[in-house]
């Protein structure tokens, strides 16, 4: 999946307003922390995520390997904090982030 400059712009909107709920700290991304990454995007498909003092990673290190194993995009990365975002397969949800169209490409969702 790789997300059109109007939906990143979309998807930065929304981060705006969600809390930091993946904090990447000294022992940098070990199962636990993938798996909570894993379901929080599951259940809301944008997360906002942080590096903190002690990490061995960078904001852009950090993003770059959480996308890569949670199979995310990452949407934006400011100072020490960035955004994932990976639409969520759960038929059910009913809340699911619907993606601005770009007239050249398909919709994502």
């Amino acid at each position: 999946m790789e997300l059109t400059s109007k939906q990143r712009a979309q998807l930065r909107g929304l981060a705006n307003s969600i809390d930091t709920i993946v904090h990447i700290g000294k022992d940098g991304l070990g199962e636990n922390l993938i798996k909570q990454a894993n379901d929080a995007l599951e259940a809301r498909e944008l997360i906002k995520c942080r590096v903190l003092e002690n990490s061995e990673y960078t904001a852009r290190e950090g993003a770059e390997a959480l996308a890569k194993a949670t199979r995310s995009e990452v949407v934006q990365v400011i100072g020490t904090k960035f955004v994932l975002y990976r639409q969520s397969h759960n038929k059910e949800k009913k809340d699911k982030i619907v993606l601005v169209q770009d007239r050249k490409k398909k919709p994502l969702g």
